[in-house]
């Protein structure tokens, strides 16, 4: 499996994370509206990922811990040809946990992907993946991104532990910031 280190918070000046997140980055942001098909699963989470530009969809299945700040993800990726027909199979055989409607902002900064989320019923996030190679340690991913969260501006108050499908999914319908 694939790995990254991940850490999130909500983005109370989001504009201002823009320019900050496009002076880190050599090249403009990668702009996509997405939604994120989530399924209930024994371990992990599984979803089925479609762009509204045309892009391929695929299916993600990943484990990390709900914890405050960076944490590690293990992940795997596969392309779908047929997004339709692979909800209507996953919906059947699966719960359909919750659908995730965003416009993502991706900026590159070396092995880190820096995602300014504006998420559907829910507001503005940052999101950031540092990408972990074969031999990379992960605190040397955490001490990245915590960097990289410095450089953005971002305050460890507004941290947040787990997923946006489980932000949505919240009973209380309150954002819980770590």
């Amino acid at each position: 499996m694939a790995r990254n280190i991940e850490i999130k918070a909500r983005a109370r000046h989001f504009d201002q994370l823009v320019e900050r997140a496009a002076a880190l980055s050599p090249e403009p942001p990668l702009i996509f509206r997405q939604q994120d098909f989530f399924y209930d699963v024994p371990r992990g989470r599984l979803k089925l990922r479609q762009f509204d530009d045309g892009t391929p969809a695929e299916l993600i299945f990943y484990q990390r811990d709900d914890r405050d700040g960076p944490k590690a993800s293990y992940y795997t990726r596969s392309p779908v040809t047929n997004p339709e027909a692979m909800h209507s199979l996953l919906a059947t055989a699966l719960t359909t946990r919750g659908i995730v409607t965003k416009e993502r902002h991706v900026y590159l900064v070396g092995r880190t992907r820096t995602h300014l989320d504006r998420v559907d019923g829910l507001g503005d996030f940052v999101e950031l993946e540092v990408v972990l190679g074969v031999d990379d340690d992960e605190e040397g991913g955490e001490a990245e991104a915590h960097d990289m969260f410095a450089r953005l501006g971002v305050p460890e108050s507004d941290l947040v532990a787990v997923a946006y499908v489980d932000l949505l999914n919240d009973d209380e319908g309150e954002l819980k910031v770590a």
